[in-house]
Formats: structure tokens, C-alpha cells, sequence
């Protein structure tokens, strides 16, 4: 990837030499960087990013286990990336909630629908949950966004003393021995659950991911060069943010710091889009973000879940 990246980047830097060292003449390092930054809203760019990707679940750069649930068939598989692909490794039984349908509330005895991640792994537990378990982040970002509560969403094994039930309060249960299986298999910081009612969302087409990475420094950009109206423009109107801000909030709040005119750095790594279960034209989307101005400094992983409209344009309606 890095690799690519530097090779387009030559290409572009001999094909525009001259325009560059006019930017260069006239602004420094200063405008070499703006012109690279923009050249990162380029679609064509991140098509030959994505062209031979293996976007059967989305894009990844930093997730190298998936593990999907189909709550209708009862399975949950895993698939490992190998040679840039990924491949199904096993497929195990499974137990989800007794009651049907989308978890929404504490003690609905339902499996939630949505993508997560796994916080930690606890072996010291109750005989009930088998040997181990692995702990979900739900309720997630889009969760709280619709105003759904509970938690406690595990994947764990069955109980080795009481009597085993064909369903579970809302976690995925599979056989103990397979869970000792899985936990060889997976790391937790690396690995994604998806978990979905019937059948995996149909395949996200290349032409999708590119139009959202294009449209992701697209964003980006806005955001670095303190150009409000273009950053605004990629929030929905019914946009809240994980801690309850809304939209007119949020502008208002983005609007004073941008009016400071300070000069930012901020870089995207280890960007990840996948479809989300179920709904469509809606994506889950993380990265690790690195965020340097005159005021404020800031390291880590960013969640945001986004929709494509009828237009194409990215609205997000929630972050984190």
C-alpha cells in the first residue's frame, strides 16, 4: 500500500513538476502539501487503490479476522485474510437470542444487528458461559444513535454444569470445544463481528468505496484548510454526535473553532468500510486519526457511520 501510494505520487509530482515547483517558488512546502491533499479527493486514485481489493465485506485495512453471524441460520464463520483475501476457515453452530428480530432494549432476549467490535476475552467466568467468552462493544456508536440500551452481547461457549437451552438472552453461544478453536484463531484487536438477520448484505461494489474514500478527503480537506460550508455539507441534518450534540450544536461548535484560522495536520490511517447489516446504502467506517493544531493534539481510533444518498454524497449522521 505504501508502496502505491509513493509510486502515484511520483507520477503525479513528474506530471505536474512544473505547476509544483511554481507552488513551491511562490509558497514553500506549504503548497506542494495542499496540492497532494487535494489530489487525495481524486476518485481515479482510489479506484486503482481499491481495484484489486477483496471487497466481499468492504474495505480493510487494519482488520485481518472476520467473523459473521447469520442469525436465521444459526452459524457463525470465520474468515481470515490470506494472501490479501479472505477466506472461510470454519463455520460453527450457534445459539443466538431466544426472541426474533433487532436487539433494542435490556432484557428483550434478542440478538442485535450491527457490526462490532471485540473489547476483551474473559476466561474466568461462570460455568454457564463454557470456558470463555468474548465481549462485544455493543450497544455501538449507531446503537446509541437510534436509542437502543442493554448490554453484556457475548460470544461464548455453553455451560459445562446447568442444563443448556436452544437459545440464549441475546449472545451467539457455540460449542466449547469450538470456542477454544476460535480463540487459537483470532486477535481480538484485529477481528470484526457482523452480525445479520438472514444473509450478509449483498457485495459493495469497488465504484462505492472509491466514490466514499474520494469523498472521505474530500472531508478531510475541508477540515484542514477551514473551509466550513464544504465541511458541514458532509453531516446530515438529523446528525448526532455519541454524546447527544446535534446538529446545530455541532455546527455552532465547529464554526467558532474554525473561525480561529489555526493550521492543522491531520492524517488518516487504517481505514476500514463495511456495509451495514441490513439497511441500505448505510456504512460503518473507522480509521485512526492523527489531529495536530496551535490548540489541540489528538491520537486514535474514529468511528463514523455514514449513508449515500441518492446523490452519492456522504452524509455522515453520527461519529465517535
Amino acid at each position: 500500500m505504501l508502496i502505491k501510494i509513493l509510486l502515484l505520487s511520483c507520477i503525479y509530482m513528474t506530471l505536474q513538476a512544473s505547476n509544483i515547483l511554481t507552488d513551491y517558488r511562490k509558497h514553500g512546502l506549504d503548497g506542494i502539501e495542499k496540492r497532494m491533499d487535494l489530489a487525495l479527493t481524486d476518485k481515479e486514485y482510489w479506484d486503482t487503490i481499491v481495484k484489486n481489493k477483496d471487497t466481499s465485506f468492504g474495505y480493510f485495512e487494519s482488520y485481518n479476522a472476520i467473523l459473521t453471524c447469520n442469525k436465521s441460520k444459526s452459524n457463525l464463520k470465520l474468515f481470515k485474510k490470506n494472501k490479501n483475501k479472505f477466506t472461510l476457515i470454519e463455520e460453527y453452530n450457534a445459539f443466538t437470542g431466544k426472541a426474533k428480530g433487532d436487539k433494542v432494549r435490556e432484557g428483550d432476549l434478542k440478538t442485535p444487528i450491527g457490526i462490532y467490535n471485540l473489547e476483551k476475552k474473559i476466561s474466568k467466568l461462570d460455568s454457564f458461559y463454557g470456558p470463555l467468552a468474548f465481549v462485544t462493544n455493543y450497544p455501538n456508536i449507531y446503537d446509541l444513535y437510534l436509542g437502543k440500551n442493554g448490554s453484556g452481547i457475548w460470544i461464548h461457549g455453553l455451560p459445562t454444569k446447568q442444563k443448556r437451552d436452544d437459545y440464549t438472552k441475546g449472545c451467539i453461544a457455540i460449542n466449547n470445544d469450538n470456542i477454544v478453536c476460535l480463540d487459537k484463531e483470532i486477535n481480538i484487536d484485529n477481528t470484526l463481528l457482523i452480525i445479520h438477520p438472514n444473509k450478509q448484505n449483498e457485495k459493495i461494489t469497488k465504484d462505492q468505496l472509491s466514490t466514499i474514500l474520494s469523498q472521505l478527503f474530500e472531508w478531510r480537506y475541508s477540515w484542514i484548510y477551514n473551509d466550513i460550508n464544504t465541511y458541514l455539507s458532509f453531516y446530515s441534518k438529523n446528525f448526532k454526535r455519541f454524546d447527544g450534540m446535534n446538529y446545530e450544536r455541532f455546527k455552532q461548535y465547529k464554526t467558532r473553532i474554525f473561525n480561529k484560522q489555526e493550521q492543522k495536520t491531520i492524517i488518516f490511517n487504517d481505514i476500514n468500510i463495511i456495509p451495514y447489516p441490513n439497511l441500505d446504502n448505510t456504512f460503518y467506517l473507522t480509521f485512526k486519526e492523527y489531529y495536530k493544531s496551535d490548540s489541540f493534539k489528538f491520537e486514535g481510533y474514529k468511528t463514523l457511520i455514514l449513508k449515500l444518498n441518492d446523490k452519492d454524497k456522504l452524509e455522515i449522521i453520527t461519529e465517535k
